[in-house]
């Protein structure tokens, strides 16, 4: 944790505000006249910071907007915007149907990349890859992981027995995904040798 405390300070520093935080910059100032008071905007400033496992899974946790992508059978890439989080074992879960692209894509080869999304557009974001394996119902093991996809994104249901019908109804699949390699956990920007001059 140490790493990324370093690394929010740093983004502080040149940002304006945390990564790990959301809503407008502080330090961001609109258009007014040269006349009167006048202030340039602050720069964006690149950062990248290398985390270890339990860094970027911490990262990945508090954040559910993702793009998954996987290979087709021509070799192409398939590129899903999907909901996710994290399970106990530190694997990245995602819910999905039997018979869309990405779950028919990963059975074949299961390699896959999961691209990790802010909250915030211009915000801190990181590419993992990984091992990917789907799980259907009817099965003990996919009803269990579909209940604690829900749990790690949305908290505790109001009924789960009622969720789990569901989810049987439905015919829901999950896809578990094992990080194996990562990037570091990126914010865009200018690069720090090529910041504009006030």
């Amino acid at each position: 944790m140490a790493t990324l405390r370093r690394w929010a300070l740093r983004v502080s520093d040149t940002r304006g505000h945390s990564t790990f935080a959301s809503g407008p910059d502080p330090h961001r100032r609109g258009p007014s006249r040269r006349g009167s008071g006048y202030r340039p905007a602050v720069p964006n400033i690149a950062t990248n910071t290398r985390v270890e496992r339990d860094e970027l899974l911490d990262f990945v946790r508090t954040r559910h907007h993702l793009v998954l992508v996987t290979t087709r059978s021509d070799g192409r890439p398939q590129v899903s915007p999907v909901t996710g989080g994290v399970d106990a074992e530190g694997r990245i879960v995602i819910s999905t149907y039997p018979d869309r692209a990405k779950a028919t894509n990963l059975r074949r080869d299961p390699r896959a990349t999961v691209l990790v999304l802010s909250d915030e557009w211009d915000d801190a974001w990181v590419q993992v890859d990984g091992a990917a394996e789907v799980l259907d119902m009817p099965s003990q093991e996919a009803e269990d992981g579909l209940v604690e996809y829900f749990r790690c994104i949305a908290g505790e249901h109001s009924d789960w027995d009622e969720y789990r019908a569901a989810m049987r109804s439905q015919g829901k699949s999950l896809i578990r995904i094992t990080p194996e390699r990562w990037g570091p956990v990126a914010t865009g920007g200018f690069p720090p040798d090529r910041v504009p001059s006030s």
